[in-house]
């Protein structure tokens, strides 16, 4: 079957957030009108796009990129990834591979000297960006901050 990654659009909010709750299955569900409105900010934030993966025409993963403009290295930008999932049904199947490639070649096309990410502590997961063509680099650091707005 084959794999498409393509940005995501308005229409796919309702599939972000089940792999969302996939992703992060102890999160609150945000309710549909905070959800929409999360949604036209990042839509409107200059150098985010978020991907989605299709296969079958259903959205079975997601990555959510921010180009971030640099004054080193000859002003090239960053590319940071965030929130990567692939659907528990889809794993295994090239579905990462393929939204992966579309990452590097999204930070490429936007003059990116580098594609960064933090991943989980887990074999499989380091497994998977290795073989994507990512290296082990450097200690992650990541300190959560309580805060109450914005809940629902």
């Amino acid at each position: 079957m084959d794999i498409t990654v393509r940005s995501a659009g308005r229409a796919d909010l309702p599939f972000l957030l089940g792999l969302y709750r996939e992703l992060n299955p102890d999160d609150a569900p945000l309710l549909a009108e905070t959800a929409g409105v999360v949604w036209l900010a990042i839509a409107a934030q200059q150098g985010r796009t978020v991907l989605v993966a299709e296969r079958g025409g259903v959205v079975v993963g997601t990555a959510d990129c921010v180009v971030l403009p640099n004054l080193t290295r000859g002003g090239r930008s960053i590319l940071f990834v965030e929130n990567v999932v692939v659907a528990g049904t889809a794993r295994r199947h090239g579905v990462g591979k393929q939204l992966m490639d579309a990452v590097v070649a999204l930070g490429r096309s936007s003059g990116c000297y580098k594609v960064q990410l933090l991943a989980a502590d887990d074999a499989y997961v380091h497994t998977f960006y290795e073989a994507c063509g990512f290296q082990v680099l450097a200690q992650g650091f990541r300190r959560y901050i309580e805060c109450d707005v914005g809940a629902g």
